[in-house]
């Protein structure tokens, strides 16, 4: 019988609800996998094994029973720890928060443990999630199993690993910069930002109340080994929740659209360089999505430098507010980057000048929409480079300017409040690392997202979990 920690996380619950296997065994798999290889990785910060075996037993009895399941029962699943899990501090891994309690579940917990999923363990990030390189001063640095010299992403980067070694088959993130895709692409794995409004965002630390630049951009989002399993995560935690006032209910699947689905090829994304084992990747995917079907053509959505520039002087402009607070709580390098980031973006002057800026917004979301009216699906690059060497981003003022520039493809959704399911496209040979693609669509068109990346993935995708590599 192959190893529980190497299956998906549909597997595991089938197998759980049809008694072949019990909710115990498969969380002392995990449980053994994460004793084996989390100290080569550093990707789990806190293990959750006495209250994971006490879930496990209540998932058997459950089963044994005859009650009703659900479509995770007994089913293990890590959380990235800037969300609240109730009773356990949400330290956005910085020393300042490393006792902020949380008093209730996040929306997104709350709903997978009511679809039975069992929480194992909390996963790494870099000091406040501003960082696209994880290492927290809190914790310490997460190690990319592919090649332990290179950055595993970030924000979301303990959990991209926990998930590509089989310390975890599905968790949980979230992204307002590209925080579940850029880890995701660094580590083999699969993800989606969905839509704004999609899935309901709240917590209790560090406040209640967001800045408005989180409103509208950021998102809690499902990761997985493949893109079933993030298909699955995401019709668990999507709909609205009284929580989050802008939260929404959806239909997951759209209208069917006629004739082969147009995608906009990009494999090369203005602003900057890109790597041409990157584009190559771009265009094996595009090749795939023939084969599958679909109608690929190279074209680029209008104004594409212009809502990456738009991201980072909204994103800069209103953290601004409360860089006075956030520069206490950081370590070093995380402070170092933000604060190359900040410089390298043209600071808003008054009010008068986010007001501009949001008509700004408006013009490139219009141009957007009507791009994607006539081509459905955009497919780029995650990152234009390959993911880099530990410390690149803060050791000197061209390396943050360098990693600004190779982030770019990420942040449009940010902006936009659009879909983007990231997908592995193969690997580089001379380092070993992945390379993923991305799939950003219409909003709510998450479905069109997923299918397109399975096509991909079924073509190009990684076989995970793997081995730390030394």
């Amino acid at each position: 019988m192959q190893d529980l920690w190497r299956q998906s996380a549909s597997d595991l619950a089938k197998r759980i609800a049809s008694r072949q296997v019990s909710s115990a065994e498969v969380v002392e798999a995990h449980l053994a996998r994460i004793e084996a290889v989390n100290p080569r990785v550093n990707a789990l910060v806190k293990v959750l094994a006495n209250d994971a075996r006490t879930a496990a037993i209540e998932a058997d009895r459950r089963v044994a029973s005859g009650g009703l399941l659900g479509p995770l029962h007994g089913v293990p699943f890590t959380i990235k720890e800037n969300i609240d899990v109730a009773g356990l501090p949400t330290t956005w891994g910085v020393p300042a928060l490393a006792n902020a309690l949380a008093p209730l579940d996040a929306p997104v917990v709350e709903r997978m443990r009511a679809a039975g999923g069992i929480p194992i363990a909390r996963t790494n990030l870099p000091d406040m999630a501003l960082r696209v390189h994880t290492d927290s001063s809190l914790h310490g640095l997460t190690r990319n199993p592919w090649n332990s010299r290179r950055t595993a992403g970030g924000s979301s980067g303990g959990e991209a690993v926990a998930l590509a070694v089989g310390m975890s088959p599905i968790g949980l993130g979230n992204d307002i910069g590209g925080s579940l895709r850029s880890p995701a692409s660094a580590c083999g794995i699969a993800t989606i930002r969905p839509s704004a409004g999609r899935v309901p965002d709240a917590g209790f630390v560090p406040a209640e109340d967001r800045l408005l630049a989180v409103q509208l951009m950021n998102v809690q989002g499902p990761m997985a080994r493949c893109v079933a399993d993030v298909r699955l995560g995401l019709q668990i935690i999507m709909g609205a929740h009284p929580r989050d006032p802008w939260s929404i209910d959806a239909p997951y699947l759209g209208r069917a659209l006629s004739g082969p689905i147009r995608v906009a090829v990009v494999p090369a994304p203005p602003g900057g360089s890109v790597d041409p084992t990157v584009s190559h990747a771009v265009q094996r995917s595009a090749d795939a999505l023939a084969d599958a079907g679909y109608d690929p053509v190279e074209a680029c959505p209008p104004g594409y430098e212009e809502a990456v520039e738009v991201w980072a002087r909204f994103i800069m402009g209103d953290y601004a507010s409360v860089l006075d607070q956030l520069g206490p709580m950081m370590g070093s390098d995380g402070l170092a980057f933000l604060n190359a980031f900040n410089q390298a973006v043209p600071p808003l002057a008054d009010t008068s000048a986010m007001s501009r800026l949001f008509a700004q917004r408006d013009g490139v979301a219009r141009a957007w929409s009507g791009f994607l009216a006539t081509h459905p699906l955009i497919l780029t690059p995650t990152w234009t480079q390959l993911p880099f060497e530990h410390g690149f981003d803060v050791l000197t003022p061209e390396g943050a300017l360098a990693t600004k520039a190779l982030i770019r493809p990420v942040v449009p959704a940010n902006l936009l409040g659009l879909p983007s399911a990231c997908v592995s496209a193969g690997r580089d040979a001379a380092t070993g690392l992945p390379i993923g693609v991305l799939l950003t669509g219409q909003r709510f068109r998450e479905d069109l997202c997923l299918e397109a990346a399975e096509s991909v993935e079924a073509r190009l995708g990684l076989q995970t979990p793997i081995d730390p590599t030394d």
